[in-house]
C-alpha cells in the first residue's frame, strides 16, 4: 500500500517544484522588469536570469518563510527561561528587578498611591 502511495506522490512532487519554480521565476522576472528599469535604468532580464536571481535569493535570504527559523525556537526558549525565573522570584525580587530594568514608568503602569 505504501509503495503505491509513494509511486503516486513522487511524481506530484517532481512536477510541483518544477511549478513552483517556474512561478518564482516569472514573479521575479516580472518584477524586476517592472520596477528596476523605469526607476534605476537598469536593463531588462530573462525568465533564465531570473531563476537564478531567485535561486540566488534563496540561497542567501533562506527559505523566505518556508521553515520555522532557528531564532524563533530560541526566543521561545529564552521566554520559557525568563518565565521559569519569574516564578522563582519572590515579590521583593520581583520589584527589585522591575525598578533595575524600567528606570521609567511602564506607559500602561497604573499610578501608583
Amino acid at each position: 500500500m505504501k509503495t503505491k502511495k509513494i509511486l503516486f506522490i513522487a511524481p506530484l512532487a517532481g512536477v510541483a517544484m518544477a511549478i513552483f519554480i517556474w512561478i518564482g521565476g516569472e514573479v521575479v522576472m516580472h518584477l524586476w522588469n517592472w520596477n528596476l528599469p523605469a526607476v534605476f535604468g537598469w536593463r531588462q532580464i530573462t525568465f533564465w536570469q531570473a531563476i537564478g536571481l531567485f535561486a540566488l535569493c534563496r540561497i542567501l535570504f533562506g527559505d523566505l518563510g518556508m521553515r520555522v527559523s532557528p531564532r524563533s525556537n530560541m526566543r521561545r526558549r529564552i521566554k520559557e527561561r525568563m518565565d521559569e525565573r519569574w516564578e522563582q522570584m519572590t515579590p521583593e525580587e520581583r520589584e527589585k528587578f522591575r525598578g533595575r530594568c524600567w528606570p521609567f514608568e511602564p506607559p500602561n503602569a497604573k499610578p501608583t498611591a
